[in-house]
């Protein structure tokens, strides 16, 4: 605990997924005060064709009390 979940299009490399992972663990050490064995993260890759429904539509506009940060887009 803490488990982190980024959802994207696919396409990006391995070694792009393992540096986000990396910060996002580091950050998350940083500001929550966990140790890295606490911190787990996954790379969920959504296709764009249905981003809207598998992504925007649930986590987006239907749970707005967990969203601490809105994109800059709308669907």
């Amino acid at each position: 605990m803490p488990h982190v979940i980024v959802k994207l299009w696919p396409g990006k490399t391995e070694e792009q997924k393992a540096l986000l992972a990396e910060k996002i663990t580091r950050d998350v050490m940083d500001v929550l005060l966990y140790g890295e064995e606490s911190v787990s993260v996954a790379m969920e890759e959504v296709e764009p064709g249905s981003w809207a429904e598998d992504v925007y539509q649930p986590d987006i506009v239907n749970a707005p009390g967990k969203l601490y940060k809105k994109p800059g887009y709308e669907m």
